[in-house]
């Protein structure tokens, strides 16, 4: 089943195999730029990519209610509408990892192969990792701001980190004279404070059967996420999945070990079957 209702992307790259990006939680499919220029090459022959932003995230409409099943359908249907009858791979990160493993189980004649980075199809019982962010985002008072620089001096005062920073503010955009945030913070509040209902923090019953095609499971070495015995379901979902642990690497393995990543994909691009 696909969604009607087609999602932001950015396209890079102009033939060769079609990869769609998924991000994570408070990220857009920019994020996933450097990547996707390096696969696709300096011609744009290599790789036809597709940057999605997610709902509730980037430019992408919003949501009454997070869902795992409707995020992928988005996804199913905007990856359709780009490229009539034309197959995938779907990369995802992290809450995107989640949402390309729904797609594909749900979806599988779309999904060619697939690249989960850096998360397991598992219950991580809550999103209290991310109660900070979403308080510091709250917290700005949007209706005061002067500018960016007024923006991010503030948020310097209850968001320390220079890098997470950086990765929340590229959600605040100026609409006329106000400011607001693109991604949708009072869903993901709402989540979060379900506590160990979280749905984001969940991973769905789909009743589909297993993927059964290729799968490439990136692992940051000194992320914590996924661990020993998250290998056991993961196989059970996806029996061809093949683990690659980035030796030194957090949860963010793009932006952390970027040269891997490319190569990993380049590899996965080079395996898949010529038409």
């Amino acid at each position: 089943m696909t969604g009607s209702e087609s999602l932001s992307t950015l396209a890079v790259g102009s033939a060769g195999p079609r990869v769609a990006f998924l991000h994570g939680l408070f990220g857009q499919g920019r994020n996933w730029t450097q990547i996707a220029k390096a696969i696709a090459g300096p011609d744009g022959c290599a790789a036809q990519c597709l940057l999605v932003d997610l709902p509730d995230h980037g430019r992408s409409p919003w949501t009454q209610q997070f869902s795992y099943e409707t995020y992928a359908g988005r996804v199913a249907g905007t990856l359709s509408a780009a490229a009539p009858g034309e197959p995938w791979v779907l990369v995802g990160h992290s809450l995107g990892g989640k949402v390309a493993m729904v797609t594909a189980l749900t979806n599988p004649e779309l999904v060619r192969s697939l690249v989960v980075v850096d998360i397991a199809p598992k219950d991580y019982g809550d999103l209290d990792r991310f109660v900070h962010y979403i308080e510091a985002m709250r917290s700005l008072p949007l209706g005061e701001l002067t500018g960016r620089a007024d923006a991010e001096e503030r948020f310097a005062q209850v968001e320390p980190d220079a890098g997470v920073r950086g990765f929340l503010l590229q959600n605040l955009r100026r609409r006329g004279e106000t400011w607001g945030w693109q991604a949708n913070l009072d869903l993901i509040a709402a989540d979060a404070a379900l506590g160990q209902g979280s749905q984001i923090a969940d991973f769905p019953e789909t009743g589909a059967p297993p993927y059964e095609g290729p799968v490439v499971w990136l692992v940051g070495g000194d992320s914590g996420y996924v661990r020993d015995e998250d290998t056991e379901q993961m196989r059970a979902l996806f029996p061809r999945a093949r683990p690659v642990v980035v030796k030194g690497a957090g949860h963010w393995v793009h932006s952390e070990a970027p040269e891997v990543v490319i190569e990993t994909l380049r590899r996965v691009l080079r395996a898949l079957p010529q038409h």
